[in-house]
């Protein structure tokens, strides 16, 4: 199992004094819930709130992925640049871009499969992108991917159904045309 950093993470991680970004806006998104969870008294930051977090969760964080391909899938937080090569990748797209990657098609070999914008619906762009991300948080779905089989499996908030939706064929079509992505879910 590989685990993908995120945002949220990277700013975790800066706020703690660690490697990362924008450790600033931690507490204005989610962080304070978090550090409450640890213990963390409010005020403290840097290695002082880092004294509270097990030191098997400290390494966890730390040692998340960027990114990780799989075959032909690269895994991402938010997306990627579309005007890089994947090693000219810089971490401030794979954890917080949006539009830029959502609307406009990169040249990289890989279709790319990505959270962190909520959408109603999965976003089906191929052979670029597949977005995942469908407003659990404000009340919308979780959703899941099983690439082999193209299943996309999807459970609405406080439902315990899961909802299975077969995809395949979405990856049979020709390309779409730029602009004009498909949705797909219930």
């Amino acid at each position: 199992m590989t685990f993908l950093k995120g945002n949220h993470e990277d700013m975790l991680l800066d706020f703690l004094g660690y490697l990362g970004h924008f450790g600033e806006s931690f507490l204005v998104n989610g962080g304070i819930a978090t550090l409450k969870s640890y213990g963390v008294t409010e005020g403290m930051q840097g290695q002082q709130a880092a004294l509270h977090f097990p030191s098997e969760h400290l390494e966890f964080f730390q040692q998340l992925e960027r990114y990780v391909a799989i075959g032909d899938t690269l895994c991402v937080h938010a997306g990627v640049s579309p005007i890089h090569s994947l090693d000219e990748q810089d971490e401030e797209s794979l954890f917080w871009i949006r539009q830029e990657f959502i609307t406009h098609p990169h040249s990289l070999p890989y279709t790319v499969l990505f959270g962190h914008t909520p959408q109603r619906e999965v976003l089906l762009d191929l052979p670029y992108k597949v977005g995942l991300d469908t407003g659990l948080v404000y009340g919308g779905k979780l959703s899941c991917l099983e690439m082999t089989e193209k299943k996309l499996l999807q459970v609405r908030k406080g439902v315990r159904r899961v909802e299975v939706t077969d995809v395949a064929r979405y990856w049979k079509l020709s390309p779409p045309r730029l602009g004009h992505p498909q949705v797909v879910g219930h």
